[in-house]
């Protein structure tokens, strides 16, 4: 059995994740912001969202994806 002291542990980086799940991440919020940006303004006002900001949302980069939407 190996001890591991307390302090060699990092607990303020969060996990790593694969250089494949990054990658299929951005795709999955490009699709979203393409699918976005195709749907009308009945289906954007269903969903309380402005034709503006819609727009502005599926014009930001691949990368710039909020926290929360990582799986």
């Amino acid at each position: 059995m190996t001890y591991m002291d307390n302090s060699l542990r990092s607990t303020s980086c969060a996990p790593r994740r694969s250089i494949l799940a990054t990658v299929a991440h951005a795709l999955a919020v490009w699709r979203e912001r393409r699918m976005l940006a195709q749907l009308d303004s009945s289906a954007l006002e269903d969903m309380g969202i402005s034709q503006r900001d819609a727009e502005a949302e599926a014009r930001r980069p691949i990368w710039d994806a909020p926290n929360n939407w990582t799986r």
